[in-house]
Protein backbone atom coordinates (compact mmCIF):
# COMPACT_ATOMS: atom_id res chain seq x y z
CA UNK A 1 0.00 0.00 0.00
CA UNK A 2 1.39 3.61 -0.76
CA UNK A 3 0.55 5.20 2.61
CA UNK A 4 0.92 8.44 1.48
CA UNK A 5 -1.30 7.93 -1.73
CA UNK A 6 -3.95 6.64 1.11
CA UNK A 7 -2.95 9.93 3.38
CA UNK A 8 -3.75 12.02 0.97
CA UNK A 9 -7.02 10.34 -0.09
CA UNK A 10 -8.19 10.48 3.27
CA UNK A 11 -7.55 14.24 3.44
CA UNK A 12 -9.52 14.90 0.43
CA UNK A 13 -12.31 13.47 2.09
CA UNK A 14 -11.85 15.15 5.31
CA UNK A 15 -14.40 18.02 4.54
CA UNK A 16 -18.23 17.48 4.69
CA UNK A 17 -19.30 19.32 1.72
CA UNK A 18 -16.50 16.69 -0.64
CA UNK A 19 -17.96 13.85 1.31
CA UNK A 20 -21.47 14.64 -0.28
CA UNK A 21 -20.31 15.62 -3.32
CA UNK A 22 -18.26 11.72 -3.83
CA UNK A 23 -21.65 10.47 -2.68
CA UNK A 24 -23.44 12.99 -5.18
CA UNK A 25 -21.35 11.72 -8.01
CA UNK A 26 -20.70 8.46 -6.72
CA UNK A 27 -23.33 6.58 -9.34
CA UNK A 28 -23.43 9.53 -12.50
CA UNK A 29 -21.72 12.21 -13.97
CA UNK A 30 -22.59 15.52 -12.55
CA UNK A 31 -21.94 19.34 -14.26
CA UNK A 32 -21.29 21.82 -11.96
CA UNK A 33 -24.42 23.87 -12.55
CA UNK A 34 -25.88 21.21 -11.23
CA UNK A 35 -23.70 20.31 -8.12
CA UNK A 36 -24.31 23.55 -7.28
CA UNK A 37 -28.01 23.05 -7.08
CA UNK A 38 -27.19 20.55 -3.81
CA UNK A 39 -25.03 23.25 -1.55
CA UNK A 40 -25.42 26.86 -0.33
CA UNK A 41 -22.37 28.22 -1.80
CA UNK A 42 -20.90 29.77 -4.91
CA UNK A 43 -18.93 28.13 -8.17
CA UNK A 44 -15.12 29.25 -7.03
CA UNK A 45 -15.97 27.20 -3.56
CA UNK A 46 -17.26 24.32 -5.48
CA UNK A 47 -13.84 24.99 -8.11
CA UNK A 48 -11.75 24.88 -4.63
CA UNK A 49 -13.76 21.52 -3.13
CA UNK A 50 -13.24 19.93 -6.82
CA UNK A 51 -9.62 20.56 -7.19
CA UNK A 52 -9.06 19.14 -3.95
CA UNK A 53 -11.04 15.85 -5.22
CA UNK A 54 -9.51 16.06 -8.61
CA UNK A 55 -5.68 16.28 -7.34
CA UNK A 56 -6.33 13.32 -5.17
CA UNK A 57 -6.93 11.32 -7.96
CA UNK A 58 -10.79 10.39 -6.36
CA UNK A 59 -12.59 12.76 -9.21
CA UNK A 60 -11.93 13.07 -13.08
CA UNK A 61 -13.51 15.45 -15.04
CA UNK A 62 -14.09 16.84 -18.61
CA UNK A 63 -15.31 19.96 -19.56
CA UNK A 64 -17.92 20.98 -22.24
CA UNK A 65 -18.67 24.32 -23.34
CA UNK A 66 -18.32 26.93 -20.13
CA UNK A 67 -18.75 23.86 -17.97
CA UNK A 68 -16.94 20.88 -16.29
CA UNK A 69 -18.79 17.74 -15.82
CA UNK A 70 -17.37 15.17 -13.10
CA UNK A 71 -17.39 11.71 -11.71
CA UNK A 72 -16.12 9.12 -9.28
CA UNK A 73 -12.69 7.63 -10.33
CA UNK A 74 -13.84 4.28 -10.84
CA UNK A 75 -9.72 3.40 -9.99
CA UNK A 76 -9.46 5.60 -7.32
CA UNK A 77 -13.05 3.72 -5.42
CA UNK A 78 -11.70 0.10 -6.15
CA UNK A 79 -8.21 0.57 -5.10
CA UNK A 80 -9.75 2.96 -2.14
CA UNK A 81 -11.36 -0.30 -0.96
CA UNK A 82 -8.74 -2.43 -1.22
CA UNK A 83 -6.46 -0.79 0.69
CA UNK A 84 -9.19 -0.23 3.59
CA UNK A 85 -10.06 -3.42 3.88
CA UNK A 86 -6.19 -4.55 3.73
CA UNK A 87 -5.55 -1.66 6.73
CA UNK A 88 -8.44 -3.13 8.74
CA UNK A 89 -7.97 -6.83 8.15
CA UNK A 90 -6.29 -8.59 11.06
CA UNK A 91 -5.07 -11.58 7.97
CA UNK A 92 -2.77 -8.70 6.05
CA UNK A 93 0.69 -8.13 6.28
CA UNK A 94 1.10 -6.09 9.14
CA UNK A 95 3.64 -3.38 8.44
CA UNK A 96 5.64 -4.52 11.64
CA UNK A 97 6.35 -7.63 9.41
CA UNK A 98 8.26 -4.96 7.53
CA UNK A 99 10.27 -3.05 9.85
CA UNK A 100 11.99 -6.08 11.58
CA UNK A 101 15.71 -6.76 10.86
Amino acid sequence: MNYQNYVNSLKAMSDENRLKIIELISDRTLCACDLLDYFNFTQPTLSHHMKILEDSGIVKSYREGKWKHYSLNEEFASGFFENTKQLLSSNSKCVCDYNKK
